[in-house]
């Protein structure tokens, strides 16, 4: 009985999104181009760098070596083994869903183990700081100070979902497995390790390139497509009312924490689209930007339904379960909040007022930077895509001839 109530929801709620497409194709033709532009223009081309050196590190062992070296911290922290530094530094550096990405392939490897890997997924999926400095601090706020207190909230309460999860799934990771001794640190036996795994993967180095690029352009078409489709749900939910209603919830919570009430549409349009909700809360006047920041940071760290919806497809093919890494994202959008609050002042305001006296230069040239970055990822982006796109179509023709002969 649960199964088939189960199968007329889903099929109820496809058919009204259905309807609601013929009812409103121009909203929704500008809504899918409009995500169309965000992962040609910027997602694809930042992220395809990052997903394929990622591939290639792992496939030469140099993630090997990496997780050896920083065994002795990770293990203690996090209660995760050094290789997951490689997630996590590669997870802030590039944004989401890098770090789940990454997660999983460790898993394939069978470098970690399920329980490690659900950790590790739970705290490696986190905001770019070009996203969280340039777009959203310099590009909705035109506020580059706002940056510094994003960031560190951003990735300070991201490292303490860490430390609160090395303690999850420990009755059950003792059951099914005694872990072996740590070894001492060992520079030595870090490269002897890598170079074993490299030894093992029997696959040509044309191969292991062709690969790495293939299995990228996989992941990044899929991540576009969940892009595009929440980019025309959240639209479709705002023209047929369902937003306005659903945020009078919302009111009630933001009147408790002392927060103006006209936030609530843009969190929950955030909630599901982060850069939605984020330049809806930016165009929100307040007397104080801490009521925006708080908001802000929490819906980063919840990272939105479609981020989630990307990290379950690309857990789906493996045996990671989805359950922790969602409420890691309560947990880590609750805490960046928090942190929100207590540096709000020592990191903004007294920071605000000292630049005020002074005047400085560097701050300028930095908001610069972040904008010229933006734009060439806008200029340059279309392009990098579409050729490769096509060496992904070209790679997986030649194999196709290759096995048909």
């Amino acid at each position: 009985m649960k199964q088939q109530l189960k199968t007329i929801l889903l099929a109820s709620l496809t058919a009204f999104v259905a309807f609601s497409l013929i009812a409103f194709p121009d909203d929704s033709f500008e809504a899918s181009i409009r995500g169309l532009n965000i992962w040609w223009e910027v997602v694809f081309p930042s992220l395809l760098p990052f997903f394929i050196t990622s591939e290639l590190l792992i496939g030469f062992g140099v993630v090997r070596f990496i997780g050896v070296l920083f065994e002795p911290i990770m293990r203690p922290l996090f209660n995760v083994p050094g290789v997951g530094s490689f997630g996590w530094v590669m997870g802030m550096a590039s944004g989401y869903p890098t770090g789940a990405k990454i997660a999983v392939r460790l898993r394939e490897e069978k470098q970690i183990t399920r329980i490690e890997a659900e950790r590790l997924v739970s705290f490696t999926n986190a905001s770019s700081p070009l996203f969280i400095i340039g777009a959203v601090s310099i590009g909705f706020f035109h506020d580059a100070k706002l940056g510094v207190l994003l960031a560190v909230c951003h990735y300070g309460s991201n490292a303490l979902v860490g430390l609160c999860m090395r303690f999850y799934g420990r009755a059950e990771e003792n059951k099914s497995f005694t872990r072996k001794k740590e070894k001492a640190f060992s520079i030595k036996r870090a490269f002897q390790e890598m170079h074993e795994m490299r030894m093992n993967d029997e696959r040509a180095l044309g191969q292991i390139l062709g690969d790495a690029v293939i299995n990228s352009i996989k992941t990044l078409v899929l991540v576009g497509g969940f892009i595009i489709l929440f980019s025309v749900l959240t639209k479709l939910f705002f023209l047929i009312g369902v937003s306005p209603v659903i945020a009078i919830f919302f009111q009630f919570i933001l009147s408790a924490v002392s927060i103006p009430v006209d936030m609530a549409l843009p969190l929950f349009s955030g909630l599901f689209e982060i850069t939605i909700g984020a330049q809806m809360i930016s165009q929100k006047v307040t007397d104080s930007v801490l009521p925006q920041a708080v908001l802000v940071s929490f819906i980063m760290g919840f990272n939105g339904l479609s981020v989630q919806a990307q990290v379950a497809s690309i857990l789906s093919a493996t045996d990671i379960r989805f359950k922790p890494y969602f409420l890691a994202r309560f947990l880590h959008g609750t805490l960046a909040s928090i942190l929100t609050v207590i540096l709000y002042i020592p990191l903004y305001l007294n920071k605000q007022t000292f630049e005020l006296n002074d005047i400085p230069v560097f701050n300028q040239v930095g908001s610069d930077v972040w904008i010229s970055s933006l734009t060439a990822m806008e200029r340059l982006g279309p392009p990098i895509t579409i050729f490769f796109l096509g060496l992904t179509v070209f790679l997986l023709y030649r194999r196709l001839r290759k096995r048909s002969t």
